[in-house]
């Protein structure tokens, strides 16, 4: 099903229905006032080189409005995070793929600091040039039969491409990720066929639309059911966003653990009681996290796992099938496997392996890197990069990125793991973060980057009961505040990257 098609026919049932309550811009727009202005988009984003058009603007109506105009102008949205390096990201995604026009906005790049790139084009200067005459146009061409408005835009199909979206580049630099209308609207049918939902729902749309998690989720999913989206532009605003969720009544969210993480602080009970749904995606679930939403507010958070290059939903906990701690049973429609390292053998249960994947939610390939897009899918199986076993009940659990496992003395160890064992024994408020370094003598050497000054030896103590010597941190770093991405997760290059710094001016 295209994107685009499917937002006019929701568009057209839906009529005077609120499509977004943008609580950043401080205005409402009703599902005919969303055609009308993707309409009036489509002919001014038409005027310009067809192929790709980059989008650097926050989570709003209008960055979703310029979304669908793009792709009814029959060109393919380039998504720039705007997170970290805004500048950067923008002309490096402007070499990748080989297009220079960027819809932002002139506010914005001001209030983030962000120098203007050769190509920007701001949305103020299109809505300000937008005449009496197009806006009746569009009226009218809102009012006539779908299969006329259809039938008049550009032929695309299923397998086009209808979005490029980068990795995170916490590892290694992005790459290019092209996500097809069968990609992201197969996810979301597997995804609605076990998690109820319908038009009755209304969502929070606060992560970013350069994000997977935030375009499938927060935009694409709510404008085929017909919802209500309540955005806001800033996720980090937690005690804002506490106050829209009691004052709109959202009955869904969605979000990281970071994110999370502060909402549950900055919240009071009671805020939150219009929600029956929270999903928790992105990076791992921490227990407390969990535990502290239900003393807290008496709700459940139910743990997935998806990837950019898949869409990105692969498995979800629901009400009906919730094993805390795992990232739920597979999707509908969806094919998991479990792949030996070192044999390429299926697993066994409870055995871990390469997590592969197989389904119409997997990516296009990865633009301009026909060698990276044949390393990691495989005789129609995506090679996720991701450690985990599947239960003897069929959930998964996830075990760690690949590269976040070490070979230390001859024996590999999860840097997760080890993660997941000191997070039980830190103070509450200390955050950490556990990463390699080079050892001459033993290949590699874990570090444990900590936001605070805690009691090492203790701390150690407690761990060697749970975790093997090889696995224990040989040396703690403080680094007061750790290095994230714009999904919330953190940034383990740059983690690294701070790590060795230290250890190097430790000793001079």
């Amino acid at each position: 099903m295209l994107l685009h098609h499917k937002f006019i026919r929701t568009a057209k049932q839906q009529g005077a229905k609120l499509a977004f309550v943008d609580t950043s811009a401080e205005r409402n727009v009703s599902y005919s006032k969303a055609l009308i202005a993707s309409i009036i988009l489509s002919a001014k984003f038409g005027r310009y080189k067809p192929g790709f058009l980059g989008i650097m603007l926050p989570t709003t109506a209008g960055c979703a409005l310029s979304f669908i105009g793009v792709l009814m102008s029959g060109r393919t949205p380039v998504m720039i995070n705007y997170s970290t390096g805004a500048s950067r990201n923008a002309e490096y995604a402007q070499r990748r793929c080989g297009f220079s026009t960027i819809i932002t906005s002139r506010t914005f790049i001001e209030k983030i600091g962000c120098p203007f790139v050769e190509g920007m084009v701001f949305i103020e200067d299109i809505m300000d040039g937008i005449s009496a005459a197009e806006r009746l146009k569009a009226a009218l061409i809102s009012k006539l039969p779908i299969s006329f408005i259809l039938g008049n835009m550009r032929p695309v199909d299923e397998d086009d491409s209808a979005v490029v979206l980068f990795t995170s580049g916490s590892e290694k630099d992005p790459k290019a990720v092209q996500l097809t209308h069968r990609n992201i609207s197969s996810n979301i049918g597997s995804f609605s066929s076990i998690v109820d939902i319908s038009d009755r729902d209304r969502i929070l749309a606060n992560l970013p639309y350069f994000h997977v998690f935030g375009l499938t989720i927060n935009l694409w999913t709510p404008l085929f059911y017909g919802m209500t989206i309540i955005s806001h532009a800033n996720p980090l605003d937690f005690r804002t966003i506490c106050s829209i969720i009691r004052e709109h009544r959202p009955t869904l969210m969605v979000g990281t653990p970071s994110f999370l993480w502060g909402y549950l602080k900055k919240s009071e009970p009671g805020d939150f009681k219009s929600l029956r749904l929270i999903l928790c995606g992105a990076d791992k679930c921490p227990d407390a996290l969990r535990q502290g939403f239900m003393e807290k507010h008496g709700l459940i958070l139910y743990e997935g796992y998806g990837t950019t290059e898949t869409s990105p939903v692969i498995s979800v906990n629901v009400p009906e099938h919730n094993r805390p701690g795992s990232v739920g049973p597979v999707l509908p429609g969806v094919e998991v496997r479990i792949e030996n390292y070192d044999t390429g053998e299926d697993c066994a249960p409870g055995e871990t392996g390469r997590i592969l994947v197989r389904g119409d939610l997997v990516m296009k390939g990865y633009y301009g890197d026909l060698e990276e897009t044949s390393m990691r899918i495989r005789h129609g199986w995506y090679d996720t990069g991701d450690m985990g076993f599947f239960d003897a009940d069929g959930y998964l659990w996830h075990a760690g990125r690949l590269k976040r496992f070490v070979k230390v003395g001859g024996e590999m160890v999860s840097l997760v793991r080890v993660e997941n064992e000191l997070e039980k024994f830190l103070p509450e408020e200390v955050s950490c973060c556990v990463v390699e370094v080079p050892d001459p003598l033993k290949g590699a050497k874990i570090i444990a980057a900590v936001t605070r000054q805690i009691d090492e030896r203790q701390i150690l103590r407690k761990l060697a009961d749970n975790l093997p010597n090889i696995a224990l941190p040989r040396q703690f770093v403080i680094i007061e505040e750790l290095p994230k991405m714009g999904s919330g997760k953190i940034d383990f290059r740059g983690v690294t990257e701070l790590v060795k710094k230290k250890l190097s001016d430790n000793k001079q």
